[in-house]
């Protein structure tokens, strides 16, 4: 038994230090997924949440501190600002006692609760998570710790500057906010690689201190912002060309200048030869903001695909699913489907899967009324709908996902082999007639049943709406002509700087329709090619432009004005 399932007391309860790492989810450790898994309560500050709050079970409380960790004081030492959130985010309040961090974790441990108190980084390299432990100990509250990978290292991994080479130089670690001038001295006289955490109006001050204690001014280094995330951006430089080289990016001054900052410094090649070991900034859709018309559930896979390509897949909605109004043909089939009416039911969608299985909870019935019944799928993740519904299909595509490519493989009726002739085929009720033609002229009869309606979806908040007009996102992908159709009738038309991506012919022609300018379309009607497609675009264009000498911009940055106001923020 690890020690995150270990059973909490029953008045102290346990506390897990977690370190949620430099900003990639992706990044946290398989113990820390499990000790959010079984959390009761997240304390930690807003940025972190985010990081770690999927992974968190379905009502855990939330004790939110300032968003700023360095702003929470050692115990005993101020009152930090504290929100508490509880399962269906309402504020609570805080206790008068929760004066700090480690109060307030032990507070949230009372009563045999497992808290997981949330880092940045790494717990032993936080400033004050050292501090909330003694106090824990003290207190008699048992805790853990749970490393997290530390940004000094996890940041140069993601910028593409490897902190050692082949001769195995020395890697020295520097928090500018704390260095004193005996350890700029040291790191100064070294010719080791320096790491340096800083922010980024103080880069400049720092690069200053190592040429005084003796590096060249001409010793390369980067500067990473936002490391590890999809709005990472880095410098390369020199100490002495540092300042100049901000001011050009035009991101200095500014209002954020006290962001954190990874920035190191080496003599070596690595540094130099950034370029060619950028694999994370260099990825085809790098920081592209891509609109997704689905809902969260119906675009997990695809939102995973374009985060694999850099993107940052933003989910709207155009369409919401309603119940028929007339259930009755819908209870006669799931009823027929009980009794041995049919020889197969075939899912065209996630949607009727839910539907149908609704109705099998509203009458009492699990996966078990499914025996003896044959059942297909029209693609892979209606399949993954059925498998978490404890339903295996039997028939999915071996080509293209669609009706048209289900019927490829759907198998003649054979009055010999079939003893029934039936189909259930639970679907929109704005779906095309392909496939019910199809089946029929392959000799079965089909109980073409609507299971739920489409309607149009409410409108996105004016954030969004705001952002599809002015060209707030990179671009959008249409995956069919109603998807076109509802997000210009609840959202306004995309801006002309964004990328057009159609999944086929048909919802190009809707696009072109509506005014819009078509740039990639899907080779096949899939979700993830169209997916590939895009990024293959995105490739070409970086590419195109790496080869011309400019910089590699997103679509965003080409609309009016938006240079100046990226540089604030």
């Amino acid at each position: 038994m690890s020690p995150t399932t270990l059973p909490a007391g029953p008045e102290h309860g346990h506390v897990t230090f977690l370190g949620a790492g430099p900003g990639d989810p992706g990044l946290l450790t398989l113990r820390a997924v499990e000790a959010l898994s079984n959390a009761d309560v997240l304390v930690a500050e807003h940025e972190v949440l985010d990081v770690i709050r999927t992974h968190a079970r379905q009502g855990v409380s939330v004790v939110q501190t300032d968003a700023d960790s360095a702003a929470v004081p050692p115990p005993g030492t101020g009152t930090p600002q504290l929100t508490v959130v509880d399962g269906t985010s309402t504020p609570v309040a805080v206790p008068a006692a929760a004066r700090d961090a480690a109060h307030l974790v032990m507070e949230a441990a009372r009563g045999g609760r497992r808290v997981v108190r949330a880092v940045p980084g790494d717990p032993g390299l936080d400033t004050y998570a050292a501090e909330e432990m003694l106090a824990c100990a003290a207190a008699g509250v048992p805790f853990e710790v749970v490393p997290g990978v530390a940004a000094a290292v996890g940041v140069p991994a993601y910028a593409g500057v490897p902190l050692r080479d082949a001769q195995g130089a020395d890697v020295r670690f520097v928090d500018a906010r704390t260095a004193s001038e005996r350890c700029w001295t040291e790191v100064g006289a070294s010719d080791g690689t320096v790491v340096v955490s800083t922010t980024l109006d103080s880069v400049a001050a720092a690069a200053g201190e190592l040429v005084s204690a003796g590096r060249k001014p001409d010793t390369p280094l980067t500067v990473t912002v936002a490391g590890t995330t999809t709005r990472q951006r880095t410098w390369t430089a020199t100490l002495g060309t540092i300042a100049q080289t901000l001011k050009q990016a035009k991101v200095l001054p500014s209002p954020d200048g006290g962001r954190p900052v990874i920035a190191v410094v080496g003599e070596r090649s690595a540094v130099a030869r950034r370029d060619e070991l950028s694999w994370f900034e260099s990825k085809p859709l790098f920081g592209w903001k891509v609109l997704v018309p689905r809902t969260k559930e119906q675009a997990a896979s695809l939102s995973d695909q374009l985060r694999s390509y850099g993107a940052v897949p933003h989910e709207v909605p155009t369409i919401a699913v309603e119940p028929p109004r007339t259930p009755q043909q819908m209870e006669r089939a799931v009823k027929g489907l009980v009794t041995g009416r049919y020889e197969w039911i075939a899912f065209t969608s996630v949607n009727a899967v839910k539907a149908v299985r609704e109705k099998f909870e509203e009458y009492g019935l699990d996966a078990r009324a499914f025996a003896g019944i044959k059942v297909a799928a029209v693609g892979e993740q209606t399949a993954r709908a059925l498998v978490a519904f404890g339903v295996k299909p039997d028939l999915v595509p071996s080509g293209e996902q669609s009706a048209a490519g289900l019927l490829e493989d759907w198998p003649p009726y054979d009055p010999v082999f079939d003893p029934i002739d039936r189909v259930f085929l639970p679907r929109a009720d704005i779906a095309t007639e392909t496939l019910v033609a199809g089946l029929i002229e392959l000799g079965w009869e089909v109980d073409d049943v609507t299971a739920y309606r489409t309607v149009r979806a409410s409108p996105p908040p004016a954030e969004t709406r705001e952002a599809i007009k002015g060209g707030g996102f990179d671009a959008v992908l249409f995956t069919s002509s109603s998807t076109v159709r509802n997000l210009v009738g609840i959202a306004g038309k995309p801006h002309n700087v964004t990328v057009i991506a159609c999944i086929g012919p048909a919802t190009a022609k809707t696009a072109e329709e509506h005014g819009l300018r078509v740039d990639v379309m899907a080779p096949e009607p899939s979700v993830h090619k169209l997916a590939e497609a895009l990024a293959d675009f995105g490739m070409k264009r970086r590419a195109a432009a790496l080869e011309a000498g400019d910089p590699v911009t997103r679509p965003s940055e080409r609309r009016p004005g938006a240079r100046r106001r990226r540089s604030t923020t």
